[in-house]
């Protein structure tokens, strides 16, 4: 199939609305294939070393493309990939609990909101099976049960155990297992490696693309190069929302300057984002911290049935606990899609839902929203917890502003007591863990954290309201 440029075409295979379960193997013996001699006169340029990049890179140099990777990282190794932690879903029934590829393409099209295209979903279904065990053939170190088979776990939007992973570093032994696939090809030859090279524009020929324009990052001189195809592996553009976890590196400069030549969006709203982002704590901070997996999961999340509530979270009996997921998604509970499992936490949490304080960071089911108290702060950076009880409205009681340890963009807890100190300022600072701030913030905080007897009348020794406030980049 060819695509004209502004041409609005999903180059779906013929039959797909028909007969979706065998349109792509169709598809397949309908190609015409490349003869074993004949792909070494073919070039292929590939931007991008992630994952999709290093893989799809790699497999054509196996099968004796000529191919030239560009990336503006300093190695492969660097690409944003290894940030992805939970895992990778195949379609093998391991635990024989009733998985399946036609279940696989369910779950994925329901989780994306119907908005994905069937037959393409329908397709990574049924490789998926294969990706596993190409990963792991690549050298990628799945988890393993007892007996030394490849693990599954849980995740959210699945009623089946299909994940695959590697402890917390799915995503990073992934990107290794890719990385050394495409050195071996770059040792045999087959692939030539551009570093620290900025894709500047797409040369378009009759409507296709035939070549790139780039640019040197380190002698900042510019070079065309021409080839039969190219591949945009770029990633994915979730920066342009406020709240992302993708590195600011990731800018979609790339698929920016193809959309100038012609090429056209496909679902732009369809791009991976984390609404329960926790805000950066300085302007300087590249990365935000993901909490979306700690709201749903295997483990059963729940918030008091009463409003304003101020036990700890061990005094409330059962009866007075809401397991909201689980409340309404029974079929589901707890491992309903990540975007159901934020909009209902969040929807809680509004309803003033929540605990006021607690003894153990553990109790806590969620934090409050933390977006409009870094757009209104209210408080001086010094002040004492009668001061910052007093200044707050009752209905947000449990989200005063601690200024006297904190900035005062920070959000906060209220410790025990409206008036007086409480050791219960414990768990004030260790939350500082869970509000991104630095190993050098977070060690002083912990330091200085509140030790005063339940008679003080400020929040920490430490501070008062003639202290000048905190200069974090120069204290110690």
């Amino acid at each position: 199939m060819s695509l004209k440029v502004g041409e609005l075409n999903s180059n779906l295979p013929q039959g797909a609305a028909d007969n979706i379960a065998e349109a792509w193997t169709n598809h397949k013996f309908d190609m015409k294939l490349v003869n074993p001699a004949n792909k070494r006169k073919f070039d292929v340029i590939v931007i991008g070393s992630g994952l999709a990049g290093s893989s799809a890179a790699a497999t054509m140099g196996e099968l004796g493309y000529n191919v030239k990777v560009f990336t503006y990282n300093d190695s492969p190794r660097r690409a944003h990939s290894i940030a992805a932690q939970g895992g990778i879903n195949g379609a093998k029934n391991y635990q024989n609990d009733g998985d399946s590829v036609h279940r696989l393409f369910y779950d994925t099209v329901k989780g994306g909101d119907f908005r994905s295209r069937e037959a393409n979903v329908h397709r990574l279904a049924e490789v998926s099976v294969d990706i596993i065990d190409q990963a792991t053939a690549q050298g990628v170190p799945f988890a393993r049960d007892y007996g030394g088979l490849l693990d599954n776990r849980s995740f959210g939007g699945a009623q089946v155990s299909r994940t695959f992973y590697a402890r917390g570093q799915t995503g990073q032994q992934l990107l290794l297992g890719a990385y050394s696939a495409l050195m071996r090809q770059v040792g045999a030859g087959t692939v030539e490696l551009h570093t620290r090279t900025e894709m500047l524009d797409v040369v378009v020929h009759d409507g296709a693309a035939r070549g790139v324009v780039v640019r040197d990052l380190v002698t900042g001189e510019v070079t065309s190069h021409s080839a039969h195809a190219v591949v945009l592996a770029t990633g994915g553009y979730g920066n342009v929302y406020y709240l992302s976890t993708n590195a600011m590196m990731c800018n979609v400069t790339a698929a920016w300057r193809a959309h100038r030549r012609g090429a056209l969006f496909a679902n732009p709203c369809y791009t991976q984002i984390h609404p329960t982002c926790i805000p950066s704590s300085d302007e300087f901070q590249s990365k935000l911290t993901l909490m979306s997996e700690s709201l749903r999961n295997d483990g059963r999340i729940w918030v008091p049935d009463g409003f304003d509530e101020s036990r700890d979270a061990a005094d409330i009996p059962e009866s007075e606990r809401d397991y909201y997921l689980e409340r309404k998604y029974p079929a589901f509970g707890n491992l309903v899609p990540r975007d159901v499992a934020s909009r209902n936490a969040k929807t809680v949490v509004d309803q003033g839902k929540g605990l006021a304080r607690s003894k153990t960071v553990s109790t806590w089911t969620s934090l409050m929203p933390l977006v409009d108290w870094v757009k209104k702060p209210s408080l001086p950076n010094t002040a004492t917890c009668s001061t910052c009880t007093n200044a707050s409205p009752a209905k947000i009681r449990t989200q005063a502003l601690c200024a006297s340890i904190r900035p005062r963009t920070t959000p906060w807890v209220v410790c025990g007591s409206t008036t007086n100190c409480s050791r219960t300022c414990q768990v004030c600072s260790v939350l500082a863990k869970l509000t991104s701030l630095t190993m050098a913030q977070t060690a002083w905080v912990l330091r200085r954290s509140c030790r005063a007897s339940p008679t003080a009348t400020s929040c920490c020794r430490t501070r008062s309201a003639t202290t000048s406030p905190i200069n974090w980049a120069t204290h110690q």
